[in-house]
């Protein structure tokens, strides 16, 4: 019986995109641990003393609301991290932050993460263009849930989700896309179907497969076009979706310097 072997640091793309003199003073602090699916990671209002650096999980960030209602503002993958507030001086965040998408982040402790901030280096530029990207995929996800329909929701959010993971597959229940949506179950029965029908996707117990991605990026809306364009062209450490799995596959990259 074959035994998986342990995620590297490297597989999260802001991890291997730092120069090597800041992944020697970081890494060594670094906990990987497992993120189980549905495990609450950060509480609305509850400190916060870690940063995350997803690997092979996804997790959602959402707001919810007083009479329990929720809604998911952002997906964060192995394209980034998780506590991105800490940096800028929060102890805590309005929203929570749920695992949707079951694997393993490598954790850092926030006084590491805030002194190696507060050099001023390169961390700092590509934490600042990482909060960039965050804000495009805030706001247009604003703008798609009060402009366009479940169907080219589901779309979207399947698309985001795919472009974190190796593989094409998700564990879900519709109820739990209904909460990531903000919409009625029923809603998303529906969308769901109708993508099943075209053999866009499969879904069977919970298990989603994406079969046809090209055509489901037809038919979402242009939300997804927008947050990944304008993702690839903040970061630029991403590759072009292949997971990475040595060091010999991480882009070189050069960071501007400040002025």
């Amino acid at each position: 019986m074959s035994v998986e072997p342990e995620p590297s640091p490297e597989q999260n793309h802001l991890l291997a995109a730092l120069p090597p003199e800041v992944q020697g003073r970081l890494f060594p602090y670094l906990e990987l641990v497992p993120l189980p699916l549905r495990a609450l990671m950060y509480e609305s209002g509850k400190a916060m003393h870690h940063v995350y650096f997803p690997t092979d999980s996804i997790v959602s960030l959402q707001y919810v609301m007083q009479n329990g209602a929720s809604t998911a503002i952002l997906v964060v993958g192995n394209e980034g991290l998780l506590g991105i507030s800490l940096l800028f001086g929060g102890e805590s965040t309005p929203s929570r932050s749920l695992v949707q998408s079951a694997g393993y982040a490598y954790r850092l402790p926030r006084s590491r993460v805030r002194e190696e901030f507060g050099r001023h280096g390169d961390l700092l530029v590509l934490m600042l263009r990482y909060t960039q990207a965050l804000i495009t995929q805030v706001a247009q996800t604003a703008v798609c849930n009060r402009h366009h329909t479940i169907d080219q929701q589901l779309c979207r959010w399947l698309l985001l989700s795919m472009d974190r993971l190796s593989h094409n597959h998700l564990t879900m229940t519709q109820e739990f896309i209904s909460n990531m949506l903000g919409v009625r179950r029923e809603g998303v029965t529906g969308a769901a179907s109708k993508l099943q029908q075209l053999g866009v996707i499969s879904y069977s117990r919970g298990l989603i497969k994406v079969l046809d991605r090209p055509q489901l990026e037809t038919l979402s809306c242009e939300c997804y076009a927008v947050v990944k364009k304008e993702t690839e062209m903040l970061l630029d450490y991403l590759p072009q979706r292949p997971l990475l799995k040595t060091k010999d596959a991480i882009p070189t990259v050069i960071l501007p310097t400040a002025e």
